[in-house]
This record gives C-alpha cells, structure tokens and sequence, in this order.
C-alpha cells in the first residue's frame, strides 16, 4: 500500500473558470515540509512554494502552468553532511477530457509527455510533490567530498580494483609474466644475449 502524500491541494475543475486563468499560490507550511521531507527520504525542505496558473483550452480541457521553487537539505553521499540545493523548476500539465491510453503491444507515448486524463480534481500538492521528486540531486556532494575508490566482492574472491578494469592491464600483467615487455613490445631485457652480437663464424684467421 502506497503512503498517502503528505501535501495535498485539491482544486474541483468543475469549478475552475471557463474562460478565464485561475491563478495559484501554493506554500507549504513548516510541518507540511517537514512531513514531505520525511516522505521523500531527504533530511529538510526549509522553503518550497508553487505558483501559476491554470487555464481554459478549448471547451473542457486544462493546461496548468507553473513554477516550482525549493530550497531542500540532503545527506551527501560521502560524507552524511548536509548538502543544501536551490531549485527552480518550470512545471506544465495538460488534462485533456477525452484523453485514452493507447491499447496494444506497441504502446507509442505522446509528444507531450505532460498530458493527462482530466481528473474531477488537480491536486496541486500531488503536482508539487511529483516535481520536487524529479528536481531532487540524485548525488548530492558537499564541497572537497571525493567519492574514491571503492573495492567489493565475496568471500574468498580476489577483489577488482579501478587499475584491473583499465585498458591493456591484463595484457601488462601476461607480460611481465613472460618477459615480456609491458608495451606489448617484445624488446630483450638488457644485458641478455639478444643484445650481443653474433659470433662471425665465417671469419677468416689472419
């Protein structure tokens, strides 16, 4: 069962202007943040407001457009310290009134990827919530945080480090085995017998 949003803001599109913009200012209290913060797992949301509009398109549908921004707080992946990002983030939904989902195996998506059925009701927490979760960091660093090298694997097992996975290192390794040059060039050693020259056998005694 998936947990209820913890910020919601319904608006009836019944009763929404049929000719005329409905604007919107949607800001989020401090328990509200904090319980949205808790919801998307990131440690605090100490500013987030959403405003636009939402206008007529032709006889029933919608179009909302608005802009998203947030000042959020996330644990660094390195270090666990707090990592603080401003966001700003251009929002656009169209709910379409005779909107239907393509049937089939071959399912093609629209080119606006923001059209939706026309709901009796566009909650613009619900909105918010979707595109504060898309802007959010993936990888949040704190500044001189360098994530470094990282060895894994199983009991008994050899690890892989960064330098096996390069290029040619097996091939260095094979050589140096054989005696070999590391270059893939089969140069002698120095001092080997390959470095003197021939006896001219066929010399004549003087």
């Amino acid at each position: 069962m998936t947990d209820p949003l913890p910020l919601t803001h319904p608006l009836r599109t019944a009763g929404l202007g049929a000719r005329t913009a409905t604007p919107f200012d949607l800001r989020p209290n401090g328990p509200q943040r904090a319980a949205l913060a808790a919801y998307l797992d990131i440690m605090a949301i100490p500013e987030m407001r959403f405003r636009g509009t939402i206008t007529p398109a032709g006889r029933r549908d919608l179009v909302l457009e608005g802009v998203l921004t947030a000042r959020v707080v996330q644990a660094c992946v390195v270090t666990l310290d707090p990592v603080t990002t401003h966001l700003s983030e251009q929002v656009r939904r169209r709910y379409v009134e005779d909107f239907t989902l393509p049937e089939g195996d071959e399912v093609e998506m629209p080119e606006d990827d923001g059209i939706e059925p026309l709901p009796q009701a566009i909650d613009l927490g619900e909105v918010a919530t979707e595109a504060l979760t898309l802007a959010l960091p993936l990888y949040p660093k704190a500044a001189g945080a360098s994530l470094g090298e990282t060895v894994h694997a199983e009991d008994g097992v050899t690890p892989l480090r960064d330098a096996d996975l390069r290029p040619f290192a097996g091939l260095a390794g094979l050589a140096m085995k054989t005696g070999g040059a590391p270059n893939g060039n089969d140069a002698p050693a120095p001092g080997s017998t390959a470095d003197q020259p021939a006896p001219d056998s066929d010399r004549d005694d003087d």
